[in-house]
Parts: C-alpha cells; structure tokens; sequence
C-alpha cells in the first residue's frame, strides 16, 4: 500500500474512533440488549441493515451492481415475510471509492442508524479500513469480495473467496497448463501486494519464476510502461490484481501492444461479467478469471438467480461472483438470525457455523471458526459474448484455509 494511502487510512481511523467515543455514549440500548458495543434497535416492526458500497469514484464500476443485488436479496426475504417476523429496512451509504469515508460511513450505520448488520467493501483497502470500527462496536460486517486472505476477525464474515479458493487454484491451473513464468500486474493497495507475495512464495516452490511484479496507482489510466516491461519479459502469462476501471486502460494497452490471449494469457481475479461488459470484450476475449461463480453456472439455483437480477435490474445486466456473494450473505445472516432466535451479535455467531445455503455458485457451508465459507474454486474464460465460461473447477466446495495453513510453501507468509 502506498505511505499516502496508509496516511490517509490511520488519518480516517482515528478521525472515527474519536467520533464513535462520543456517538457510542448516548446510544440507546436495543430491547434484545446485548454485550458491550452499540446495539441494533429491533423494537419495531422492522430490523435496518447497512449497504455500503462505492457508488462514486473509480470503485463504482464494480461496487454499484453489488448494492443492486443485496438489494434484490432484501426484497426477496421482506417478500416472504422477513427476519423474525421482522421486514428488513436497508439504508445505504457510498463509501466512494475512499478509505477513510468507508470508516466514517461505517460508524455511521452502526451508532446512528444502529443496523444489526453491514452488507459491503470491496478492496481490502476499505476492509481495513472499516474493520477496527466493526470490532471496537461489536458490529457484524458481510465482507463478500475475495481478498488475499492472512485474515479472521470476530466481527467480519468473508463470503467471497480467500486464497485457497481463488488465487491457488489459478496458479495450479496455469502450472497445469505448463506455464512456466508469469508476470505480477496490481494496483498499489494491501490486496495486490500481499497476493503478489503470496504467488511469489508459490512460483518458487513449485518451480515457476516470476519475470516482473509492477504496480500502479488506484484509478490509474497510464499502463505505456507497464505493458512494453510485460511485453518484453518473455513471461507465459500474467497474474492480474489490478482493480475498479485501472483494467480498461490495461487492457486496452495490452491489444495496443499486439499481446493476445493465445500469446500471453492474462489470469484476472478481480474482472467479472460487469467489469468484462465496462472494459469490452474486444480486448478480452479469450482472457482468464479465477472465481467461484460465473452468470454461466449451472444449476436451478442459479437460473433463478440469474431470471431475478434480470427482471429486476435489465435483460442486459449480467451477473458475477462479487454481486452473488453479496447476494448470498444476506440470506446466510437470515439463517443464522433465525437460527440464533435473536438478532443479538454474539448469538448470530455462535449459531453461524455449519450453516448451508443452496447458493447460485452450488452449496455452501459457513465455517465457525474462521467465519469464512466452502467455496467451489472455477477458472473460466472470457467469451466474445462477454460472458465467462468455466474451463475448470475443483469437483467440490474448497474449506477456507485463509493462513495457509495446508499449504508448507507458505509456512513463512503469516
């Protein structure tokens, strides 16, 4: 991460916790009432939650179309009667693409608003930021964006991959395809940078050489000197970490530069059927992705999912994995909810692990210990139509090993 962004970061984090000593003392308590911490109100009818997303700034063109479908979640859970006999109330806050403004707006939905639960982030970058404020508060946040892993906290559950289960797989699929060197593109936060070690450690356990490792800032448009190294390293592929819409102008200046797909693959795992249909698929055809769920997923789970989001949102509005997690994480809040009896924190952990949901990406089971879920690792290949067709999967829901514990080549990482 970048010494301005770290700045900027502790700036915010401190900024919050100064504000939530003097928010949290004239909280009211909740009728549930509950440990230390500020409390959801559920005295009335109703039970508020948080979305909090990038609506704004260079985030936006990953983050909206996670909103709209907690969103479509919510509807379908207030139209079968709710939590608890209670209609979910949303209230939505834009972290805009700003570290310190995610903090600021999380501590806002939880001593203002009081939400029994955050639904939100996407970089790790806005992770961090959020995740002293959740803890101080005893607040739960739903995390649903893979990420680099080498984390668990109390108060955060991860429902979108960690690096057992997308970046690892990825990496034995290019192994497997006989790649013998790759090249490190990402942005220049926490997420790209600890991957980037993570594959490093990797690659020289399982004789792969790592021909190049660049970052670029944030929203970056200028990618000239980046892929003329890229093109001249002679690696088989590229690792991408790039993030929010810096992979359009990568993109773009990787067909400038006559690197194809066939040539020099380029693996992605934060590019979906949303990020595909913003950057175009003239420039990505035939690339790589690593995730755990695709629009093409089969299953009945996913055709429902799929014919929702659609009717709701547009015939033309594709889905991906970050929309479904995000999706699925509000209906694994409501079965730990229903199943704790109670909105109370503590009770929803305690009554989280084992719990199973017939996701749109196939089954998956909420791990206690690490709150973290089993997810299907796939590989899939970008399509002329825009969609990503699999290519590869790994048979069975991967159980999260966010330390790498499994792993001997990483014993030094965590």
């Amino acid at each position: 991460m970048s010494l301005l962004w770290s700045r900027r970061i502790l700036a915010g984090a401190m900024t919050v916790v100064a504000a939530a000593a003097l928010s949290a003392c004239g909280s009211k308590t909740s009728d549930e009432g509950g440990a230390a911490g500020v409390t959801a109100d559920v005295s009335g009818d109703t039970v508020k939650v948080g979305l909090l997303n990038s609506l704004s700034g260079t985030m936006a063109i990953s983050e909206v179309t996670v909103r709209d479908s907690i969103m479509l979640a919510v509807e379908e859970i207030n139209a079968a009667g709710g939590v608890l006999g209670k209609k979910i109330q949303p209230v939505g806050e834009d972290g805009a693409s700003d570290w310190p403004t995610f903090a600021e707006k999380a501590e806002k939905l939880i001593s203002e608003d009081r939400v029994a639960a955050v639904f939100g982030c996407w970089t790790s970058a806005s992770r961090k930021a959020v995740k002293p404020v959740f803890e101080k508060n005893k607040a739960l946040l739903f995390y649903p964006v893979q990420y680099e892993g080498l984390e668990q906290s109390p108060y955060i559950f991860y429902t979108g991959a960690t690096t057992n289960q997308q970046i690892v797989p990825g990496l034995d699929y290019l192994k497997a395809q006989g790649v013998k060197s790759v090249y490190l593109v990402g942005s220049d936060y926490v997420f790209p940078r600890t991957a980037n070690k993570i594959i490093k450690a990797y690659a020289a356990a399982n004789g792969m050489t790592v021909a190049g490792e660049d970052y670029a800032p944030l929203g970056s448009t200028e990618f000239g000197t980046i892929v003329n190294k890229v093109k001249s390293s002679g690696a088989a592929a590229v690792f991408n970490t790039l993030n929010g819409d810096s992979n359009v102008a990568f993109f773009k200046e990787y067909k400038s530069a006559g690197l194809t797909a066939a040539a020099m693959p380029v693996v992605s795992v934060s590019i979906a059927e949303e990020e595909v249909k913003g950057i175009g698929t003239q420039y990505l055809q035939g690339q790589l992705t690593a995730w755990n769920y695709y629009q093409t997923t089969p299953g009945a789970a996913n055709s429902k999912f799929v014919a929702a989001y659609k009717a709701k949102y547009g015939a033309d509005k594709p889905t991906s994995d970050p929309m479904e997690a995000a999706y699925v994480s509000v209906y694994l809040w409501k079965a730990m909810v229903t199943k704790a009896g109670a909105f109370d924190v503590e009770k929803v952990r305690t009554a989280s692990d084992g719990i199973t949901f017939d996701a749109p990406e196939g089954l998956v089971t909420v791990d206690g210990k690490t709150q973290h879920i089993a997810k299907t690792a796939r590989i899939g290949k970008i399509g002329a139509d825009g969609l990503i067709t699999e290519v590869w999967n790994s048979g069975k829901p991967v159980a999260p090993d966010p330390f790498l514990k499994t792993y001997p080549w990483a014993s030094g990482l965590s």
